[in-house]
């Protein structure tokens, strides 16, 4: 069963910094990845995305110039460098593996998520 562990969240004070990490078990990482987050009472919304090997990224555009993506294919994992941080940012953050698609729209494999709190 493919496994996706987040680890790296928490609490940090506005304009801080945090990094998200991914670790895929029985899984070698592949196609696209992604993190995504949702808040309380908000719609999921796709943070960032990078395509395997090419290393191909998208941002949104709350988060251009402020987070970056990346992998580690010896370690099976991607993270999710994050400065600059604010309040807005705070949310639950999940990592998804396994799009093959060109648009990184399809995950097949989920994480549980990791909370990350921004305080102003």
């Amino acid at each position: 069963q493919v496994q996706l562990v987040e680890s790296g969240g928490g609490s940090v004070q506005a304009g801080g910094s945090l990094r998200l990490s991914c670790e895929a078990s029985r899984y070698t990482i592949a196609g696209c990845m992604g993190w995504f987050r949702q808040a309380p009472g908000k719609e999921r919304e796709r943070v960032a995305t990078i395509y395997i090997g090419p290393s191909s990224t998208y941002y949104a555009s709350s988060v251009k110039g402020r987070f970056t993506i990346s992998q580690d294919r010896a370690k099976n994992t991607v993270y999710l460098q994050m400065n600059s941080l604010k309040p807005e940012d705070t949310a639950l953050y999940t990592c998804a593996a396994g799009a093959y698609d060109p648009d990184c729209a399809t995950f097949r494999y989920w994480g549980q998520g990791i909370q990350v709190t921004v305080s102003s």
